[in-house]
């Protein structure tokens, strides 16, 4: 039998050539995956405050006249400061949200986007005795409701009108948020980035409140329009620091595969730490092994697109910015 070299360092070649391909395929940031419809929500599910109590049960926007004037306002205000007032806005922890205020009709309404079921469980699962996998409540949801309460929003934050648009804009803008609401299900935490600097490689990015305003003042500006703000535009981003992530595998890759055992019994102790309703001396446990996982042995998991992924952490390892994102 003749041994072709030539062959041989074709396919080798060939070999190399796909593992690089698909090195470069790698997209970064993690495009965010949209779906074809929003899931019923299990039951196991509980919100301690109900979403969106005086909202449309359907997400429906009411239909204006294309001849209506629509003012737009930008609305920022401390996280929980229905409980806490300006304890969080003191860390620059802030909600934001969208007014519009219609000439014609003399109605104001408030737009926002947020978790169902809370910030701590679209943050991290809960792990059931009876299930292998860790189980996770992270949808989130666009909320249109009738009113601006003045004083929530400029109180301890901003609510500043920043710009006007027809009736028929506003049209066509109902009917994008109700598509981005349909394909859009998941509330993500985490931006997670290679290091603090203006140039680092973004890996993951959020998906929450102010990602939501975001898209939805560029959205306004394709329809035609014109924004400005007299003060800084700033918001809260919640940052984790790695070096170039490890794909893991969905769940049944993970926990139906008895071969990654050890890897799955990693992922449920990680997250046990973070686990809800500890006590005050659980806390203190928790999070001294937080840190020990985080900082000291630099390991997280992110749970992003129904997926796992390793990330090697890296100082700073997680900060708290309010930073400016000027208006499109």
């Amino acid at each position: 039998m003749t041994f072709n070299l030539a062959l041989f360092f074709s396919l080798l070649l060939g070999c190399f050539c796909a593992q690089f391909n698909w090195s470069e395929q790698q997209k970064w940031p993690v495009p965010y995956k949209r779906f074809d419809y929003r899931p019923d929500v299990d039951s196991y599910c509980q919100a301690l405050f109900p979403f969106c109590p005086t909202g449309d049960p359907d997400g429906r926007i009411p239909y204006v006249r294309e001849s209506d004037v629509i003012s737009v306002y930008r609305l920022q205000t401390p996280v929980w400061e229905f409980k806490y007032g300006d304890l969080l806005g003191k860390v620059h922890i802030m909600h934001d949200a969208i007014g519009f205020s219609s000439s014609e009709m003399g109605t104001n309404f408030t737009m926002e986007w947020y978790e169902l079921f809370q910030l701590g469980n679209c943050t991290f699962p809960h792990l059931r005795p009876t299930v292998n996998a860790p189980f996770w409540c992270n949808q989130g949801a666009a909320c249109f409701f009738e009113g601006i309460d003045d004083s929530h929003w400029s109180q301890n934050g901003t609510l500043e009108k920043i710009g006007e648009i027809s009736g028929n804009q506003f049209n066509d803008l109902a009917q994008w948020v109700q598509e981005d609401n349909r394909t859009g299900i998941y509330y993500e935490t985490w931006t997670v980035r290679s290091d603090s600097s203006s140039n680092a490689t973004v890996w993951f990015e959020s998906y929450d409140c102010s990602q939501f305003v975001h898209r939805t003042y560029k959205k306004l500006t394709e329809l035609g329009a014109k924004l400005s703000s007299r003060t800084q535009t700033n918001y809260t981003k919640i940052y984790l620091y790695s070096g170039e992530p490890k794909y893991l595998g969905n769940d049944s890759a993970i926990f139906g595969q008895p071969a990654l055992k050890n890897l799955a019994m990693d992922i449920r102790k990680f997250y046990y730490m973070f686990r809800p309703h500890q006590s005050f001396v659980d806390i203190i446990l928790s999070l001294l092994e937080a840190y020990e996982k985080v900082v000291l042995s630099k390991s997280f998991y992110l749970y992003y697109n129904f997926e796992y992924w390793y990330l090697p952490m890296k100082y700073p390892y997680i900060q708290i910015t309010y930073e400016e994102v000027p208006l499109p």
